[in-house]
Parts: C-alpha cells; structure tokens; sequence
C-alpha cells in the first residue's frame, strides 16, 4: 500500500495549480500583446529567426534615416541650384540690356551695380548649409565652401568630392555636389568659374574695357554655359533623388513581408490562444475545486 504524506499532497497540488496558473497567465499576456514567445525556450528555432529578423528591422530604420538625411541635402541642393539658375537668368537679361550700343555710361553703371549684387547673392548660395549645419557644396568640408580674398574674388575651401552615404543592400548614394562641379566650366577651350564671369561683366560695365557694350555681348555666351552646366547638374541630382525614392520603396515592402513574416513566426493566434485559455480555466477551477474537496477530507469522515 502507497502512502501520500499530507505534505506531500499539498505540495503537489500547489505545484499542479501554479503550472496552470501560469500557463493562463502566458495565455492572457500572449493575446494582449499579440506575441506568442516570452522566452527563447517557447520555441528556439521560432525564436532565433525572430531576432535575424529584429536586426534586419533596427538595420532597416537606421538606412531610413540615412536616406532621409541624404533626401534633404539633395533637396536643399535642388533648391539652391534653381536659385543660381535664376540669379543666371537675371544676369543674362541685364547683360542684354548693356549690350545696346547707345547705352549711357551712368545707365551702365546701374546695371553693373545690379550685377555686382548677383555675384554677392552667388556667393552667398555657394556658401549654403546642409541639414547638419555643413557647406551644402563643400564636399565633406565642415567650414564654408568658399572664401572670399583680395579683390572679392571667392576660392573654394571644400574637399574633391562630397561623400556617399548607404541605403542598405550595398547601395549608397552621393549626398550633394561640390561648388566646381556646376560653378566651373570652360568657355572657347579656357577654363573659368561663373562668379569670374559675373565680375567681369560688372567690371567691363563700369568701364574696365574699352567697349563694353561688346564686353557683354561676349559675356552672353559664359553666361549661357554656365547655365546649361547648372541645369545639367539639376539632371543628376533629380536622378539621385529619384534612386533614394526607388531604395525606400524597396525597403518599405522588405520591410512589410518582414513584419508578415514576424506575425507568422512569434504572432499569436488569436482563436487558437482563447481556445487554449478557456480549457485551462477549465481544467484550473476543477482542479481547485478538487482540492479543496480532498483538503477537507479527514480520517474520521473516511471511517464513518
């Protein structure tokens, strides 16, 4: 004959009702948060692709700001470059005007005097800050782009090139333009730069040259080259925006058969879990009630 100390029946009933307890505890928490796991030992194979599928998550949202990062300096830089194009196309027009021959030398002046405004106004774009307070067109250099020397004659102070910076997948993009590569050009196989054209002019106007209605009759064709070379450059950067667009569509729908997947593995089924919750109530309230009908049980009530 078997003999069950009373200690010892209720320590294993304490332990079968706690086991229950804590399995509807788990059910109720899993149907709250829609998760199933709450420890690696629930399911370890479900549970280690979901942390690969966290990493890919945390890696994914820092591509994201990045990418929105790059968004807004090739944003400012659109912005700016469609300021020099209309500072450029003022610039022609003025230069238009002081091409007529029977311009006076006061009514030149004026119209210099204007130019000069335009080259301090590139000047100023040239020197535009990005999104983290850096020269927009300075390639990785912290400080302003250009500097402006004796006689008012700016030289570029930036790096080579601007950086490129990750979208994820192993592919990145260049984050901006330096100034020389859409304020530099050649005119007639000579090398110059649009503020050097622009000074020029205003120079020629004011009666540095002997002739200056021809000075900006010559003037107008710098100025139609600087423009083409700014307007080329608007192409690449309208084309580096467009490749951001297409990597953030292409992390969003990652990042959407992720989350599907993330449901699948360690989701909740919601039918699943209530059924499952409802028969351990069940089984949890017969259990008490058992017990505590053993519990009362004594020897004398076995004996009558």
């Amino acid at each position: 004959m078997t003999t069950v100390s009373t200690s010892a029946f209720y320590e294993r009933s304490n332990q079968d009702l706690a086991t229950l307890r804590a399995r509807a505890t788990a059910l109720q928490g899993s149907i709250s948060s829609g998760q199933r796991l709450t420890t690696g030992s629930d399911d370890p194979v479900a549970a280690a692709r979901m942390r690969t599928l966290n990493r890919a998550d945390s890696a994914a949202a820092i591509d994201q700001a990045v990418a929105a990062r790059a968004t807004s300096d090739l944003t400012l830089t659109d912005q700016a470059l469609s300021a020099f194009a209309d500072s450029l196309i003022r610039a022609q027009e003025l230069a238009i005007q002081a091409a007529n021959g029977v311009l006076t030398t006061s009514q030149r002046a004026g119209i210099a005097t204007e130019i000069e405004q335009i080259h301090g106004e590139l000047i100023r774009l040239a020197n535009t800050r990005d999104s983290a307070g850096h020269a927009l067109f300075g390639g990785n250099t912290s400080g302003a782009a250009y500097t402006v020397g004796a006689g008012g004659v700016p030289g570029y102070a930036g790096t080579a090139t601007a950086s490129d910076l990750p979208l994820g997948d192993g592919q990145s993009v260049t984050r901006g333009l330096t100034g020389p590569e859409f304020l530099n050009f050649n005119v007639n196989g000579s090398p110059t730069d649009l503020f050097a054209v622009v000074k020029t002019l205003a120079d020629a106007l004011r009666g540095a040259v002997a002739d200056p209605a021809q000075a900006a009759r010559d003037a107008l064709g710098s100025l139609d080259t600087g423009l083409e070379t700014i307007t080329t450059q608007q192409t690449v950067v309208g084309a580096r925006l467009n490749w951001i667009d297409l990597n953030t569509e292409r992390q969003t729908q990652m990042g959407q058969l992720r989350a599907e997947e993330e449901a699948e593995v360690g989701g909740t089924d919601i039918a699943l879990a209530i059924s499952q919750l409802q028969q351990t109530m069940t089984v949890l309230e017969a259990s008490q009630a058992s017990f505590a009908r053993l519990a009362s049980l004594s020897l004398f009530e076995m004996l009558r």
